[in-house]
């Protein structure tokens, strides 16, 4: 399904981050790359693969899968270091990438729901990263990442109020997809950015409203 999306009858909206409000995944994945590569260019591909296959996921988890998974019982950079290395990889990347196109404006036109982020990103990092940006100001209702997963989030933050219903999750990955039906959210795709390969016979397979980029979703106040 694609085509024209109601936004604005929503109360809550809320933003992954890669490839939704920043052009960063090709960031990340090629510091999954970097970080893993002591262990040897067929570990690093594998690892890219088992990343992009589970878009979404945090960071930790990937990294836990990889060492255990992967390459277990082999020398090399333990946990620790490979989420040190991943994020001293990502954090320039994330500095210069491109930001949404139309997030200031529908921000405008959206000034009576609430936004938020709920992001596989470390937590930290993503607010340090958004107030550098100069874009933490439009997420009233707060930015949120791991190490919680998305599931965790999105009960702890209905559950207390701060997301209202009705409210929709617009992200980029299935495991976005997958989050938002676990916490019965409306869900809409955002494909310009996505590693998702052949996205259009998934949400079409699913019937996951697709739109191309955050722009589009001005489009109903024009």
């Amino acid at each position: 399904m694609t085509g024209p999306l109601a936004i604005s009858k929503y109360s809550t909206i809320v933003f992954d981050c890669d490839g939704v409000i920043l052009d960063s995944n090709k960031v990340k994945t090629s510091a999954f790359y970097q970080a893993t590569l002591p262990y040897g260019e067929a570990a690093a591909e594998a690892m890219v693969e088992h990343h992009v296959t589970n878009g979404g996921v945090s960071r930790y988890k990937k990294f836990t899968h990889f060492l255990e998974q992967i390459v277990p019982g082999k020398a090399g950079p333990d946990l620790e270091l490979l989420l040190e290395t991943y994020a001293d990889h990502v954090h320039e990347g994330l500095l210069s990438c491109a930001i949404a196109p139309g997030l200031e404006m529908l921000r405008q036109h959206t000034s009576k729901a609430s936004w938020l982020i709920v992001s596989g990103g470390d937590q930290d990092e993503l607010r340090d990263l958004f107030v550098l940006r100069g874009i933490a100001k439009l997420f009233d209702g707060g930015i949120f990442g791991s190490p919680d997963s998305k599931d965790k989030i999105f009960a702890t933050q209905i559950d207390s109020g701060n997301i209202k219903i009705p409210c929709i999750f617009l992200g980029d990955s299935k495991y976005d997809y997958a989050s938002a039906k676990h916490a019965e959210l409306d869900f809409a795709f955002i494909s310009e950015w996505t590693e998702v390969e052949e996205y259009r016979g998934w949400c079409e397979l699913n019937n996951i409203t697709r739109i191309s980029t955050v722009r589009e979703l001005c489009y109903e106040y024009n």
